[in-house]
């Protein structure tokens, strides 16, 4: 029999990510979320979580870039893989050592474009319709030391229509978040070994 793969969600947000995440994971017998990080006490994330039966954990700024208290509750809870799910603090080094390749965040734009620092949700939706793309999407990669640069393992697109805003792209967007995220995650779970 297979050990029961665990998950830590990190998120700074509404957590609408997040919560579709533990909808998809509620009857799995293979894979189990074991908890919620967050950076802001204040998240709709914790409410989500609280909804669901999900521990939630809020650490500081200063506790991420140290990145020990974070690495104490991964390593506490035998976590086997991270999600980001809008989560904006870059992951200290000490977090991505302990855990190669096995961090994964989701990006609302088609990476290598509109990544870095700084672009993250209506930032990026804003710079793609700005520069008058024609599509845009969604990455979900493997997390380094540099923001966005990790390796990717799934893309979808959508189309831009001329009269679209950036918050008609968000809406979009979104949609392909909350239709792939899941899927993806339990087949990069499903290669451990």
């Amino acid at each position: 029999m297979t050990a029961i793969k665990k998950l830590a969600i990190l998120a700074s947000g509404s957590g609408s990510n997040a919560e579709k995440i533990i909808q998809y994971f509620k009857s799995n017998k293979e894979i189990e979320i074991v908890g919620i990080l967050t950076n802001n006490e204040n998240a709709g994330v914790t409410a989500r979580a609280e909804k669901a039966g999900i521990a939630y954990h809020v650490f500081s700024k200063s506790e991420f870039e140290d990145g020990a208290p974070v690495l104490d509750f991964l390593k506490s809870h035998d976590v086997d893989v991270v999600v980001l799910a809008g989560f904006l603090l870059k992951i200290s080094p000490k977090i991505t050592a302990q855990y190669p390749d096995r961090i994964i965040n989701i990006h609302p734009a088609l990476l290598p474009k509109y990544g870095g620092k700084g672009m993250y949700g209506h930032y990026v939706h804003e710079a793609v319709i700005n520069n008058q793309e024609t599509e845009s999407g969604i990455t979900i990669h493997l997390v380094n030391d540099e923001y966005d640069e990790g390796e990717i393992i799934f893309q979808a697109k959508c189309s831009i229509h001329p009269q679209m805003g950036s918050k008609q792209l968000s809406a979009k967007v979104q949609q392909l978040e909350h239709q792939h995220y899941p899927k993806v995650i339990e087949d990069f779970v499903g290669k451990l070994d």
